[in-house]
């Protein structure tokens, strides 16, 4: 569970935001976005292939360090 705890006197747009940012870097909300619809199994294979060649083609361009 993502908690910001507050003091007195701390403003709440700056609480909003550091909540903001714990969602973000917890992953919670790409992980909703996944689960927003159901893929079938064959759809999820073809997904992840096709992100494996995207990261493949991004390897060859760039060069070796």
């Amino acid at each position: 569970m993502i908690e910001v705890t507050l003091d007195e006197g701390d403003k709440l747009d700056w609480a909003l935001k550091t909540f903001k940012k714990k969602v973000v870097k917890s992953g919670l909300l790409a992980e909703l976005r996944k689960r927003r619809h159901y893929v079938k199994p064959s759809a999820a294979r073809q997904l992840k292939s096709a992100a494996a060649r995207r990261r493949g083609k991004t390897k060859k361009r760039r060069p070796a360090a």
